[in-house]
């Protein structure tokens, strides 16, 4: 319904994004809301996917369309949902999931949270050899945020891993290794999300 938004960024959270546009605030689900810190205030376009069903209505955000077509790609998959789907786009590596999809890794595929066995063999039924023409020019870097302050970076995307499903126990784990290094959240997130998808 709606192929994308411009609009100023309202607020960043660490499940959603708001974007105003003519005085509407449009509440809109990305993968890593955080990626999208430094550009509050600022004037930004959303490729958007407008998800209906009985008991939810809702908008999911993607900074390219590339990944706008994959989510709704993950979306075709049998047991997966929108909040699963926005999982494993947050990784931001996409060429690892195209990969383990098709060489049938099912053992990389249920890392990801809410991803069971019978989950990932069906994301390899169903997606193994249709993914080709979404992978080269995958997530183009549009933005680069600036390094803040560690803490509240590094605070964010404990939020923003917690919104993705992922238990304390399995946060804590990695959070000593986070603490050695000074990263944006963006940054955070990625690194966080290689070390427990390992």
């Amino acid at each position: 319904m709606y192929e994308y938004i411009k609009g100023r960024m309202d607020f960043v959270g660490p499940e959603y994004i708001v974007v105003d546009n003519g005085g509407i605030g449009y509440q809109i689900y990305t993968p890593n809301p955080f990626s999208f810190s430094h550009l509050m205030g600022s004037d930004v376009q959303i490729y958007t996917f407008h998800y209906v069903r009985e008991d939810l209505i809702a908008l999911y955000g993607f900074q390219s369309r590339e990944e706008k077509a994959l989510f709704m790609r993950l979306l075709s998959v049998t047991g997966i949902g929108p909040k699963g789907a926005l999982a494993i786009l947050a990784s931001g590596e996409p060429q690892q999931v195209v990969n383990a999809i098709e060489n049938e890794d099912e053992a990389f595929l249920v890392k990801f949270p809410g991803v069971g066995k019978k989950t990932a063999r069906q994301m390899i039924l169903d997606l193994k050899g249709k993914l080709q023409d979404i992978v080269p020019d995958y997530f183009p870097n549009l933005f680069t945020p600036e390094i803040e302050d560690q803490s509240n970076e590094l605070d964010e995307a404990i939020l923003a891993l917690k919104a993705l499903g992922y238990s304390d126990k399995e946060i804590k784990k990695v959070t000593p290794a986070l603490k050695m290094e000074n990263l944006t959240t963006d940054q955070y997130i990625k690194k966080a999300l290689q070390k427990l998808l390992r």
